[in-house]
């Protein structure tokens, strides 16, 4: 039988923000079956959204975009910027704005150190857990909704990986009463069940209350 090599399960991993960026396109299909492209990058370190960017159409000049965005969190150290191989990323648009830049591309591929899982994570939770709730019938509706999924993801959502930090804390270093973060999390999942415990449906209100054999109560109208 073929012998496989390991797999590696871990992509890289920066040690300060501005070390590695990943950036990455997701394709939307609207309810009209138009298709929206949107850009994003994301900071490794942190799972900061840098920047993003919705298109009607793939082109090297949203990438350009989006890195001009993302460059505004940049000081005057390199940034190594993670990147698929596929059209959008790789033109003589995007070319001529990288050269001479402090940010420096790589080409990411399948299953090696250097991977673009982290953004592709961020795709996963933005369309599960926000975007498919919603009917996204034109792309300027589909905007504020990726707006304000992306304020939560930086300044609001906590990360598991941070120990609850969100990754705007991560980004600024603002990672402050790390040693109260267990104790104000299990306060507030204690609150959370004792307001979930209080609600009421409601369909008894107003009904008399009785028991059935098994001396159960029903609601008897």
């Amino acid at each position: 039988m073929r012998v496989y090599p390991a797999k590696l399960e871990t992509g890289a991993r920066a040690t300060r923000p501005n070390e590695w960026w990943h950036i990455d396109l997701t394709v939307i299909r609207l309810t009209s079956g138009a298709k929206v492209y949107l850009h994003a990058v994301i900071d490794n370190f942190s799972r900061k959204i840098l920047a993003w960017e919705l298109a009607e159409r793939v082109a090297g000049e949203t990438t350009t975009k989006v890195l001009e965005t993302a460059a505004g969190f940049l000081e005057t150290a390199e940034v190594s910027l993670m990147a698929d191989s596929r059209s959008e990323n790789v033109n003589e648009v995007v070319d001529s704005y990288l050269d001479g830049s402090v940010i420096r591309r790589v080409l990411a591929q399948v299953e090696v150190v250097e991977s673009n899982s982290i953004i592709e994570e961020f795709w996963r939770s933005l369309r599960h857990q926000w975007l498919y709730l919603h009917e996204l019938d034109t792309m300027e509706s589909l905007r504020p909704l990726v707006g304000f999924y992306v304020e939560q993801h930086n300044a609001v959502m906590p990360h598991a990986a941070f120990k609850g930090h969100t990754p705007d804390e991560m980004f600024f270093g603002a990672t402050v009463g790390a040693v109260e973060l267990p104790e104000k999390r299990l306060k507030a999942r204690e609150r959370r069940v004792e307001v979930n415990r209080s609600k009421s449906c409601g369909a008894c209100i107003g009904d008399d209350l009785s028991s059935d054999s098994k001396g159960v109560a029903v609601a008897v109208a």
